[in-house]
């Protein structure tokens, strides 16, 4: 009996190596292109660390996954494993990268099915939603709110700076101030940035789990407006650096800068409203504790 239990673990690594070597056959080729392409911009620069976070969720399931009974669903894994890897082959074939990245939810919940059932599913349910935030967003989703977000930014940007006492004025989403003319571009709407942000707040919440439901909706509704408000400040400093320092101080280095401390502001933000929130809404654990 010791030496059967012994070598069945090896024994079952060796069983997944055809399907660890089939990933890697079909999504390095995909991270390499998207790390030559779409990552190196400033709107999906989430991307990676999304990819990463993945990977060290689903290593620290590893251990669970190995000690759940095999109960497999081979009809639901299957087909899960065939539309995700027709997904795949239109996506990388038409350059589709919506069906290629996000082909990896099916082919992944696919081969969990296969192997373990619906347990491991719902064991790794986590891990396949955030790759959500992998998958780039619609063209056409991107481009209708993006729209709506520049002239938005553009007009509380000018309101705000106008009753400090800048002179400031704009005309659809060009701010002029002093003699410098500024657009805010795609890249200023916050779209982007909102997504990131999103991801990210949703990884706290799993992370902290408070059991308080009033105090996690509350923060959940916080993300977007907050991630709003930091693309405004953003928007608004740049403007203030080129009325103050010139067009070149603004863009290069502060410019990419600018986008980080959004990031940042955005996300500490949130903790603190979740340090206030702690002091009305008490965790079960910390209050038996």
């Amino acid at each position: 009996m010791h030496t059967s239990t012994t070598a069945q673990p090896p024994a079952f690594r060796l069983s997944w190596l055809p399907a660890l070597l089939g990933l890697l056959a079909l999504y390095l080729p995909t991270c390499h292109s998207l790390a030559h392409g779409l990552w190196s911009s400033e709107e999906q620069a989430h991307g990676p660390i999304v990819l990463a976070v993945v990977l060290w969720l689903l290593w620290q399931r590893r251990g669970q996954l190995l000690q759940l009974p095999a109960r497999p669903a081979p009809l639901a894994g299957s087909l899960a494993l065939l539309c995700g890897c027709l997904l795949y082959a239109i996506g990388r074939s038409q350059d589709i990268l919506i069906f290629e990245v996000g082909s990896q939810i099916p082919v992944l919940a696919g081969l969990l099915l296969l192997e373990w059932g619906w347990r491991a599913v719902r064991l790794c349910a986590f891990p396949l939603f955030f790759l959500i935030f992998m998958v780039p967003l619609p063209g056409a989703f991107v481009d209708a709110a993006t729209a709506s977000l520049k002239q938005h930014v553009s007009i509380i940007a000018e309101n705000v700076l106008y009753a400090v006492g800048y002179p400031i004025a704009r005309s659809g989403v060009t701010l002029t101030i002093g003699q410098y003319q500024l657009l805010v571009a795609d890249a200023c709407s916050g779209l982007h940035s909102m997504f990131s942000l999103s991801a990210m707040g949703l990884l706290y919440f799993y992370l902290i789990r408070h059991s308080s439901i009033a105090r996690n909706l509350i923060l959940i509704a916080a993300i977007l407006p907050m991630a709003f408000a930091a693309n405004i400040v953003r928007v608004m400093a740049l403007v203030l650096i080129t009325y103050h320092f010139g067009n070149d101080a603004a863009q290069g280095f502060i410019h990419s800068f600018a986008g980080i401390l959004l990031f940042i502001v955005a996300l500490l933000g949130l903790m603190a409203l979740d340090s206030l929130l702690g002091l009305v809404f008490k965790d079960k654990k910390a209050s038996q504790a």
